[in-house]
């Protein structure tokens, strides 16, 4: 094959985005003759996209180098930033820092260059991991400008994201999300290269995730999926963030199996050299999968692959934790993160998770004080999920407590916003919730409508521990119990919302004796928390629902 008709061959390849075609065919060109500046910008694209990092990284060396030593200013700058961005990629991160203050000399030759935003981007970026988000907007809005006066799509879209990502981290949330909006606007309409679009997507959809911004995160990930299914040839590292965050989706939506294998996926793609500092969020969310389905030794294995990779795995492993009966750590792991999470939307991530397991281990006041702190986080940043999560955790709270009537009307709230979102496992979960509150009211009829219907959810789910509780709510009185009769009156009190220091004043015992006799409970009923412990005394007819408050 001569140059002119590999060089045609490969040229298609990549206007078509068939990438990996052009690898191979720019590369066979390279090798018959060096390749054109324009050239080579394609194939370092088409390295990049794929994952190639060390093919990209000595393509844009070459670009870089060539630009810089023809005087052209401009296009030595987009070089470098792309540079920096396959070795951050690569985690070869003084290697990039060295590439980009090399870029930054160049710069000084042609000050006003508009392609000198590029090296604003990582700058801004820096800004907003060390939290200050005023300066991360202003360096944007340096790169923004100039990049919208000369038509720079690549600059401006990239920009406009940066400081959406930062009005929102100010809480200034409408305003962030309309300019998220308007950078995917440009990405959707394929105004922006391949290599940016898939950047840009994944910073904007990790950004409506961590808000919960649910609605824009399942739109803009749907169209994800449509760009990177259009593109068969997507694959490697870099198309392994994409799944990630398809897992999320799919796993929202309730297609699990799918979810996982997408996660598993991910986790093969991104531990092969380029982004393994994002394979942690892979192995997070294929723990996530196992947990909800009751794999408790894959999801073990896979938060701690997580945390190798530098994923924080709660709170996932606090909820694992509870439901393998380890209650220490479980509420020794989602206390540390709570104390580390600073920025309202991060501990909003982990509030539902901690009411949970306070009210498992008995403890009403933490959980009251979490859930009241939920609701304002969800009052001031007014997401829907967040109201959703802040419903179900003062639901779970006031069942606790003996307020049914209170907890009845928050569950059907959580029970109808997860509706709205569609998230069909929460909304199941909020169903309990009411099932239990229509219980303790005594409206049975109700009670059992609810709880089938949540049967039969958490079985299209394969929710296995969900089902089970459902199970044990709905099991008719047992001729006996396979309990002492100690441990019949701890979960009798249990079941009437006592902590451990009132069933001890109740019944003469220590606290620590209490505690003793409620692990053995859970371990004999194969239960994971005192509501499921609860939950069994009510369906066996080991305790009477409250209808008011319980005796402190």
């Amino acid at each position: 094959m001569d140059v002119a008709t590999a060089l045609t061959a490969a040229r298609r390849s990549h206007r078509l985005h068939a990438w990996g075609d052009a690898c191979e065919r720019f590369a066979a060109a390279d090798r018959l003759a060096p390749l054109e500046l324009a050239d080579l910008d394609a194939y370092a694209e088409a390295a990049h996209i794929l994952g190639r990092g060390a093919e990209a990284t000595e393509l844009l060396r070459r670009a870089y180098l060539a630009r810089a030593a023809a005087g052209d200013v401009g296009d030595a700058l987009r070089s470098a930033f792309w540079l920096y961005e396959v070795l951050t990629m690569r985690g070869e991160y003084a290697h990039a820092g060295g590439w980009l203050a090399r870029a930054a000399r160049l710069a000084e030759e042609r000050p006003g260059c508009v392609e000198e935003g590029y090296l604003l981007l990582p700058e801004a970026d820096r800004q907003l991991d060390r939290g200050d988000c005023a300066a991360a907007y202003a360096t944007a809005a340096r790169a923004l400008e100039p990049a919208i006066r000369s038509g720079d799509r690549d600059l401006a879209t990239a920009a406009a994201q940066i400081q959406g990502r930062a009005r929102i981290r100010q809480e200034r949330i409408e305003e962030g999300l309309a300019l998220l909006d308007e950078a995917m606007v440009a990405v959707t309409a394929g105004e922006t290269s391949p290599r940016m679009t898939g950047w840009v997507y994944c910073m904007v959809i990790a950004a409506c995730r961590d808000l919960q911004e649910l609605r824009r995160a399942k739109e803009w990930i749907s169209a994800l999926d449509s760009w990177a299914d259009a593109r068969p040839q997507f694959t490697g590292g870099y198309s392994g963030i994409c799944l990630v965050h398809r897992s999320e989706l799919l796993q929202l939506v309730g297609d699990w199996p799918n979810a996982a294998l997408q996660a598993r996926t991910a986790c093969e793609r991104l531990t092969q050299g380029f982004g393994e500092f994002l394979a942690g969020a892979a192995y997070y969310q294929l723990g996530e999968i196992h947990r909800l389905r009751g794999e408790w030794d894959a999801a073990d294995e896979t938060y701690t692959r997580a945390g190798r990779y530098g994923c924080d795995a709660q709170p996932g492993l606090a909820l694992l934790r509870l439901a393998q009966h380890r209650p220490e750590p479980a509420v020794g792991g989602i206390r540390r993160a709570l104390a580390e999470a600073v920025e309202r939307s991060a501990r909003a991530r982990l509030l539902p998770a901690a009411v949970e397991i306070a009210l498992a281990t008995g403890d009403t006041d933490t959980a009251r004080e979490d859930a009241a702190e939920l609701a304002a986080i969800a009052a001031a940043l007014d997401r829907t999920a967040l109201h959703a999560h802040a419903a179900h955790a003062r639901a779970a709270t006031a069942l606790a407590e003996g307020d049914a009537p209170a907890a009845l009307g928050a569950a059907r709230r959580a029970w109808r916003l997860w509706r709205e979102l569609d998230v069909p496992y929460q909304a199941a979960r909020a169903q309990v919730l009411v099932a239990r509150a229509c219980r303790s009211v005594g409206d049975e009829d109700s009670a059992t409508v609810e709880l089938d219907s949540a049967a039969e959810a958490f079985h299209r789910l394969g929710a296995v521990p969900d089902r089970a509780l459902v199970a044990r709510l709905t099991a008719g009185p047992a001729e006996s119990a396979p309990l002492t009769a100690r441990e019949v009156e701890v979960v009798r009190l249990v079941a009437e919302g006592r902590t451990n220091q009132a069933i001890a004043r109740e019944l003469h015992l220590s606290e620590k004796t209490v505690a003793r006799h409620l692990s053995n409970i859970l371990a004999k009923l194969d239960v994971g928390s005192r509501t499921a412990a609860a939950a069994y005394a009510f369906g066996h007819g080991l305790a009477q629902p409250p209808h008011g408050h319980p005796a402190a």
